[in-house]
Formats: structure tokens, C-alpha cells, sequence
């Protein structure tokens, strides 16, 4: 996953200093250099077992269940040109970032100010193009085909139905996630529809033997959007990261110059809060 971002060293202070990221320019050739980031708040690491319950209550997001639930197999981040590290950044400038060594997001400079500020999430694919295919045939959009990312892999952006935005990732040289459901970094990602059943089907067929495989193992569900967010909030992802505790968390995240757009809510999986950085790129925090 990734944050499209105007000031990617705006985005480096900011995540650096909330999650405890350090960070390294990568190139189209595979090369990254870690450099120093920050330190802050980050949670304990998620409890399996809570993944899988169903909320008690009619106003919060809503987990999926089999036959309905949906599996995200996997999501990586797409690091863009850069240079190496310590040299000027120029657009399209990719950062990854670092928990412990390990990658857990990117940040990437937008190359068109008119582009939205916001984190993508990717699905893992071992073929981008045919699954391209299958999401025009499912009602989807492929907004921008499978393209080759230098040796990294294979990128696209996507589109469902009703128009939440999600990208492709098929792994070259750049697997994706080194470390997630761990303090500081992924946890759980919502689709936030106007229509779950349909999202269940669209969904449910794209990644039908992920979600019904003896090894599935959800962090990817589903609600409407008017259980949190207002009404006329367009479909769309939202990304969590860990924290341990959720209101500290948001301490941090208005001292660093960010917003909290939905304050603390309670989830069959934690007690979540929506907020964004300091650029509008918005995100959940989530304390299991």
C-alpha cells in the first residue's frame, strides 16, 4: 500500500514520528537505502480470533462472514522513480518505509497536483492483466492497465462497480509487506459501499479461491458507508494501522498537524478512529 502524497518529506515527519517508520528512497532498479525516520505510538499486535467475529451492533463496520466475507490476498506498495539516497527528490519520488528493517507502506510523490490525497491499497495478483480482464467483465473500471514497474513488478489501478478505487500488485523483484498485524503497521482494511451484496459478489469472484481456501484468512471486510462516514461520502477503501492506544494515538496525530475526521468507535475487531495527516490523506487507527 502506499500514500499518494504533494510533500513527501511533509509525509516522512509525520508518519516517521506516529508509527516509528524509517525510510529509503527506492528506484525503478530495486535499490533502497534505509534512512532515519521517527518515533511514536503504535498498539499491540491484533488478535486472530477477533478477526473473525461479527459486530454486535447495527452501526459499525461490518465484518464478513463465509460465504460472504472477503480475502485481500495480499497488497504491496508501489515504489515510483527516485533517486538514491540523500540525492534531491524529484516528482514521482517513491519513500519506502521501514518497521525494524522490514517494509511496511511507501509514500510517493503525486505527479499531478490535481490527483487525490490518499493511501491505496493493492491486491496481491500473480497475474495482473488476467485479473484485469476479470474485473472489466465483473462491471469494474481498469482505470490504468497493467504497466511494468522497472524490475519490481507489475502495477494497475482499478475501479469496482460502484467506483472505490484499488490497485494491482504483481511481485517481481518487490514482494510487498515484510511485516503487518504488528504495532505500527497494516492491520485491517474496509470497504466502505453503498451496496454490500454487490460488493460481496464483485469481490467474492475476483478472489474467490482466497476467500474460500482452507488457508483464508480475512483482513479485508466490508460496510456501508453511511455507518460511518456521511451519506454522500463516495464508496472507498480505508486503511488501519495498529496503535496502542487509540487515543494517544490521536494525541500525536493533532500535535503533528493532523485531523480527527471520526472520533473513536467500537468494532467486533477494536476501537477504531478515522483521521488524516496533515496533507488529507485519511486512515484509521486501530487498537485491538
Amino acid at each position: 500500500m502506499e500514500a499518494q502524497l504533494s510533500d513527501v518529506e511533509a509525509g516522512r515527519r509525520f508518519y516517521g514520528e506516529l508509527f516509528g517508520w524509517t525510510f529509503g528512497q527506492t528506484g525503478e532498479d530495486g535499490e533502497d537505502g534505509e534512512s532515519e525516520g521517527g518515533s511514536g505510538d503504535a498498539g499491540d499486535p491484533a488478535s486472530e480470533s477477533e478477526r473473525l467475529k461479527e459486530p454486535e451492533r447495527p452501526k459499525e463496520p461490518e465484518r464478513l462472514k463465509e460465504p460472504e466475507r472477503l480475502k485481500e490476498p495480499g497488497k504491496a506498495e508501489r515504489p515510483g522513480k527516485a533517486g538514491r539516497p540523500g540525492e534531491p527528490q524529484q516528482p514521482g519520488t517513491s519513500l519506502r518505509a521501514y518497521l525494524e528493517g522490514e517494509p511496511v507502506a511507501a509514500l510517493v510523490r503525486k505527479t499531478d497536483g490535481r490527483m487525490p490525497t490518499v493511501w491505496s491499497v493493492y491486491f496481491h495478483t500473480p497475474d495482473a492483466r488476467a485479473l484485469a480482464e476479470r474485473i472489466r467483465a465483473g462491471g469494474g473500471q481498469v482505470v490504468t492497465p497493467p504497466h511494468p514497474v522497472g524490475e519490481l513488478g507489475t502495477a494497475a489501478l482499478a475501479a469496482d462497480p460502484e467506483g472505490a478505487v484499488f490497485a494491482l500488485w504483481e511481485p517481481g523483484g518487490h514482494r510487498g509487506f515484510g511485516r503487518r498485524h504488528e504495532p505500527g503497521t497494516f492491520a485491517w482494511a474496509e470497504l466502505y459501499t453503498r451496496d454490500t451484496e454487490a460488493a460481496n459478489a464483485f469481490y467474492g469472484d475476483l478472489f474467490h479461491d482466497a476467500l474460500f481456501g482452507p488457508d483464508a484468512d480475512p483482513d479485508f471486510g466490508r460496510a456501508p458507508v453511511a455507518d460511518v462516514f456521511p451519506a454522500e461520502m463516495p464508496p472507498h477503501f480505508l486503511v488501519h494501522f495498529l496503535v496502542r492506544d487509540v487515543e494517544a494515538a490521536l494525541g500525536t496525530v493533532a500535535r503533528l498537524g493532523g485531523r480527527v475526521r471520526v472520533p473513536p468507535f467500537e468494532t467486533s475487531y477494536g476501537r477504531a478512529a478515522v483521521v488524516s495527516d496533515g496533507q488529507g490523506a485519511s486512515f484509521a487507527l486501530l487498537q485491538r
